[in-house]
């Protein structure tokens, strides 16, 4: 019975198990590698998939004195020991991140560490659920993506500064027709009228080219004989937006022209009898 009872009691001490001691030697291979990219990759902010990976592809690009070279993700699987899964949604993250480049079948290291960029959708990708990770993922990789929308912004920067400066508060730049000095020639009350006239119907006067233009007008007409007051009268009567000459002869000349008697008239006689 006590024999019995002793042989079904485990021993306090298990046993110790043999463990192989390893120690790693450059004799058995090494890999040569710029200190920068391994600094590089040290500091840089990525998630414990994505440095895996990194090193992975270093010991399979580098391992071999290559630059680049065709890698399956079955291999970059089972030297780092995660999925294939994993192993491919980090992979993508890296190349998205220009960590990664890929030439055609070939993949390696960019060794241009300045063109690396970090995103933090893709160093926290494996902390959040997939809904999560899409919907960040646009928010923030579309603006790095999609380098024409710093050019959208960039055209809008010129063309706000191709515009004129706007004038304070307070300072009227409008110009004022009445402020030209009137010639003698005309009326200063008829000018005033077709002043206020345009500026009432819409199509004030904004340039002293057109006053100028206008006076020279008006002189041509009183020079003419016609009545520079009678000219913008008739403009303003028939709605015009401009001055115009009158058709037909000058008051005057018709006032003239009736003053002289008829030839075989009774007053044209008196003289010869």
């Amino acid at each position: 019975m006590a024999e019995a009872a002793l042989s079904n009691i485990s021993p306090i001490r298990p046993d110790l198990q043999v463990v192989e001691r390893r120690v790693v030697d450059t004799d058995n291979g090494y890999t040569r590698i710029a200190n920068e990219l391994l600094e590089a990759i040290a500091s840089a902010d990525l998630t414990a998939r994505q440095l895996k990976l990194m090193l992975a592809y270093v010991r399979k690009t580098y391992g071999f004195n290559k630059k680049m070279d065709r890698i399956a993700d079955e291999q970059i699987s089972q030297l780092t020991g995660l999925s294939r899964q994993n192993v491919n949604k980090a992979k993508k993250e890296l190349i998205l991140m220009n960590c990664l480049i890929v030439e055609g079948s070939q993949i390696g290291i960019n060794k241009e560490v300045s063109a690396w960029r970090f995103s933090k959708c893709l160093q926290v990708s494996n902390l959040v659920s997939k809904p999560e990770t899409k919907s960040v993922s646009k928010l923030e990789t579309l603006p790095v993506s999609k380098p024409e929308t710093h050019k959208r912004h960039s055209s809008k920067d010129k063309k706000e500064s191709n515009k004129p400066p706007k004038s304070p508060k307070g300072e009227s730049t409008k110009f004022d027709p009445l402020s030209i000095p009137v010639p003698d020639f005309l009326d200063s009350k008829s000018w005033s009228e077709w002043v206020e006239y345009r500026r009432q119907s819409g199509k004030p006067i904004k340039t002293e080219f057109t006053v100028t233009k206008a006076f020279k007008m008006l002189r041509q007409c009183y020079d003419e004989g016609y009545s520079p007051s009678a000219v913008i009268d008739s403009s303003i009567a028939n709605g015009y937006q401009g001055l115009f000459k009158p058709k037909g002869r000058p008051a005057s000349q018709q006032v003239n022209q009736r003053s002289e008697p008829h030839w075989n008239s009774k007053e044209s006689w008196e003289d010869v009898i």
